[in-house]
């Protein structure tokens, strides 16, 4: 991909991280590269969101080299194809380890491979900067190592419950994961919270995101009476089949739930667009546009850089710019300490507040590693993606 240095870096009053940096334009004395490992879902049925945030690391890593790199070491990113799979994940980190060397680690990308990770890394003290939801994988005194650029699923069952029980006026919901380490724990927290606040969940399933029929498990959701159908998967595909066979029994039912219902992918995955309507993903204010079609200033700055540079219509806006923040935490560690060693890269996370990233301000302490604003966490109108944002869910202002 070409970037140019001018045009980005530049052109964005200091929107992008390298020139946040605040690096020596003249490249000063290379010496060992900083290396990244970067644990990505490329391929397989959960790969929607992996694809989105390498993106953001590729332009990163481009910027950041181009601008002389961190201290003059250039920024390498190792990246391995964990296809979903907690082994190849549990694989693939152990190489990084013991064989690449790496310096710190972004991601995994899902939580099920990070849940099989995440006490490898921990015992090896490697920084490690995740965009996984699972509540168990921030924990300050089993996993120090560890840093969430995302919300936690508490932050998201919160949002997308609320939005169910106020906006939507739905008492009784059905709640569907998929059968990944992330879809089973999802599901079972997001039945918990229904059943705290109040609510009837009147049917609850795991369904293999390669299943081909959805017909039975909706049939089973309408027949108990649920008025909303609350949706825990990152799997692009299973979530349009399940729009798709709404469509064809006729079920006037809203969608609720995980951001991927709301991938550029599933356009051409559905039988006719109309399919897509009352689906309400979680978002975040900062990729959300309002009634005028306008994105908050770093958001919008962000996107007309990356105009003919990176495609953003099949993705998520939030997905790329978080891969782009994290590789810039990664660089604004080494380059506010002058190391690449764990122990300064953790000590410097654990100092950060409100880091001006394009997907969120980050702030981290050494009792906290939910380092995302709570309240930024909004629902969004699937089917109204434009440069991978959205117009905010009815309800909103």
């Amino acid at each position: 991909m070409e970037t140019n240095r001018r045009s980005v870096v530049l052109g964005g009053a200091g929107v992008l991280g390298a020139a946040a940096l605040g690096f020596p334009k003249p490249a000063i004395a290379q010496s060992e590269p900083l290396r990244v490992g970067w644990l990505a879902a490329m391929t397989g049925p959960s790969s929607a969101p992996a694809v989105g945030f390498n993106r953001g690391v590729v332009v990163a890593a481009e910027l950041l080299n181009a601008a002389g790199g961190v201290k003059g070491r250039k920024v390498e990113i190792i990246t391995r194809d964990t296809q979903g799979d907690p082994t190849k994940a549990v694989n693939a980190t152990q190489e990084m380890i013991s064989q690449a060397k790496v310096h710190a680690i972004w991601g995994p990308t899902n939580s099920g491979e990070s849940l099989a990770v995440t006490p490898i890394m921990a015992r090896q003290k490697i920084p490690n900067i995740h965009p996984c939801v699972v509540n168990s994988l921030i924990d300050t005194k089993k996993y120090p190592n560890a840093f969430r650029i995302s919300p936690s699923n508490v932050q998201w069952d919160d949002a997308v419950r609320s939005y169910c029980l106020k906006q939507v006026g739905a008492k009784k919901v059905a709640v569907i994961g998929d059968t990944t380490g992330y879809g089973v724990s999802a599901a079972k927290d997001s039945s918990a919270g229904f059943k705290k606040d109040g609510a009837q969940v009147v049917y609850e399933a795991n369904i293999d995101a390669t299943q081909p029929d959805m017909t039975p498990d909706l049939l089973r959701a309408r027949q108990a009476g649920a008025e909303a159908i609350v949706v825990w998967s990152v799997s692009t595909g299973m979530d349009a089949r399940l729009f798709n066979t709404r469509a064809r029994m006729g079920w006037d039912v809203p969608f609720v739930g995980h951001p991927s219902m709301a991938s550029g992918e599933i356009a051409g995955l559905l039988e006719k667009p109309a399919n897509w309507e009352k689906v309400y993903a979680i978002g975040y204010r900062s990729c959300s546009y309002d009634d005028a079609g306008r994105l908050p200033p770093r958001s919008d700055a962000f996107v007309k850089q990356l105009k003919g540079k990176v495609e953003l219509n099949d993705t998520l806006l939030w997905w790329v710019a978080a891969g782009f923040d994290a590789i810039n935490l990664i660089a604004k560690a080494v380059a506010e300490t002058g190391s690449s060693s764990r122990e300064d890269i953790i000590k410097y996370w654990n100092t950060v507040s409100k880091y001006p990233g394009v997907y969120g301000e980050y702030t981290y302490t050494p009792e906290n590693h939910d380092g995302y604003p709570p309240g930024d966490v909004v629902m969004s109108a699937a089917n109204s993606g434009k440069d991978g944002t959205f117009k905010l869910a009815p309800g909103y202002s």
